[in-house]
């Protein structure tokens, strides 16, 4: 029998081109699934078969847990009762029983051909989509085989991938026999049917496109940093050149066109706009936004955002048909982008002067025109009126030594005493509130002076009396008001 048994497993791995080693484990689950059959069908069988001789052993096999954790004695045995049959056995450890081997002739033939078979089966998809895998192509390139529920199933090679109906190009009509490509999106090794999950919208997608028809992005002459798109529609890449001889927009277009042609035609006459990389954040918003000029720029590092001016002929065509030309630049730049008018822009830096004029001549006690000449002087905060290096603030001309010194010496006092006043208000604050992410000792003390001293009060508030109370901006107070509901949500979870 021994021999038998070895004979069959070799013929077996010949025939399906798998491991010896699948199918000897795909034999001891077989003997193992038939013994369990004879005992009983909640017991936890074990079969080690000899890799040289054929030979092999079963065994019933308990799971050692404290007592009150038992739950099924056919493959569970409570630690007191291991105890008694090995003194030295610990929770979570097995005892086994050797039983004597069944005949494997007697065996449930069927039952154990179809375990058999199945794990052979699952190896030898497994090692189809670990051939597929090691060739590292993120191209996938085959034939649609059917359509099930609107995705289509397509045959590549010995593999078949799944492209999802989101993940194909609107109005894209895919027909079975159809030939088409797509980028490897993931590998679902735990799906049943078709692994390779595809996508035909991703920004990777015409990255990789582009990789196939530019040699020159394989060879490292060239990069594509980013990708945005808006799928069948329109799309924008960055480009940038690793060599000063090449010009990276010329090169992706190709000679007269061809290359930016062959991609546009498989992404179903999608629109791509190819901009000039640029490690200079502002630079690459102005080169996004083409063809729209821009008229000025202003960069908020710490909001990750940029206030971008255009003048009224170019707002339309910044903006672009349905606000497409400025998601797509937010989306490859990676900044939120804001557009406004030269007129808007004029009315939003008042506004926000005549905030800072404001605090000045009440916090310093100067008059306007003093405080309008800091301002120009690109001062916006007390902080930087108090700590500003000394020689900075005697550059400025309308100003002497000593009125420096003066000015700077009410900085310091006012946020003394705004220090002060805020340590008293902390003293009865919630310590959970004050370790929110995103809060600080400023913003808290404000909180508390209008009656906010816990995490339940500042989630009862709408965003707009967030606002109102500690003047932050929208974004900012609906984090904060979101932080602050979560527990409520953690303790249904």
């Amino acid at each position: 029998m021994s021999r038998e048994l070895l004979l069959l497993v070799d013929a077996l791995a010949r025939e399906k081109n798998v491991q010896k080693e699948v199918v000897f484990i795909a034999l001891e689950m077989a003997l193992a699934s038939a013994t369990k059959k004879r005992i009983h069908e909640d017991a936890d069988i074990r079969v080690e078969i000899d890799r040289e001789t054929g030979a092999y052993d079963a065994y019933r096999r308990w799971h050692v847990l404290l007592d009150a954790d038992v739950e099924n004695d056919e493959s569970q045995v409570g630690l007191i009762d291991a105890k008694e049959q090995l003194p030295d056995v610990q929770v979570d450890d097995y005892i086994e029983e050797s039983l004597e081997p069944i005949d494997f002739g007697r065996i449930g033939a069927q039952a154990a051909k179809q375990v058999i078979l199945q794990k052979i089966r699952d190896a030898e998809r497994e090692q189809v989509l670990n051939d597929f895998l090691q060739r590292e192509e993120k191209l996938v390139t085959g034939t649609v085989k059917r359509m099930e529920r609107g995705n289509a199933i397509v045959e590549a090679g010995r593999i078949e991938a799944l492209l999802p109906r989101d993940q194909m190009i609107p109005k894209e009509n895919l027909r079975p026999g159809d030939r088409v490509r797509a980028w490897l999106m993931k590998v679902d090794r735990q799906a049943r049917g078709p692994q390779l999950i595809l996508s035909r919208t991703a920004p990777e997608f015409i990255i990789e496109l582009f990789r196939l028809e530019v040699p020159e992005i394989e060879d490292e002459l060239l990069e594509i940093k980013s990708a945005a798109r808006d799928p069948g529609v329109r799309a924008k890449i960055a480009v940038k050149s690793n060599d000063q001889r090449i010009d990276p927009i010329g090169t992706c277009v190709g000679m007269r066109g061809s290359r930016v042609t062959a991609v546009t035609n498989e992404l179903a006459g999608e629109r791509v706009d190819i901009i000039l990389w640029s490690p200079e954040p502002a630079q690459f918003v102005i080169g996004a936004l083409a063809p729209a000029e821009v008229s000025s720029i202003v960069v908020d590092e710490e909001k990750h955002a940029m206030d971008v001016v255009v003048d009224e002929a170019n707002l339309a065509i910044a903006i672009g048909r349905s606000g497409q030309n400025v998601r797509l630049a937010s989306e490859l730049t990676g900044w939120q982008i804001n557009l406004m008018t030269v007129e808007q822009s004029a009315e939003r830096q008042e506004k926000e002067a005549s905030g800072i004029r404001q605090v000045f001549m009440e916090k310093l006690d100067v008059d306007e025109e003093v405080a309008d000449i800091l301002i120009e002087e690109g001062f916006s905060t007390l902080e930087e009126v108090a700590y500003v290096p000394l020689a900075e603030m005697l550059e400025i001309e309308a100003f002497d030594e000593a009125t420096v010194t003066e000015l700077r010496d009410r900085a310091r006092n006012v946020l003394l005493t705004e220090a002060i006043v805020d340590e008293e208000q902390l003293e009865g604050v919630e310590e959970a509130m004050l370790n929110l992410d995103g809060m600080d000792k400023s913003l808290a003390a404000k909180l508390a002076r209008g009656g906010i001293k816990n995490r339940d009060d500042l989630a009862d508030l709408a965003v707009d009396e967030l606002t109102e109370i500690t003047g932050i901006d929208d974004e900012r107070a609906k984090a904060l008001i979101t932080k602050a509901r979560a527990h409520w949500f953690a303790g249904e979870a």
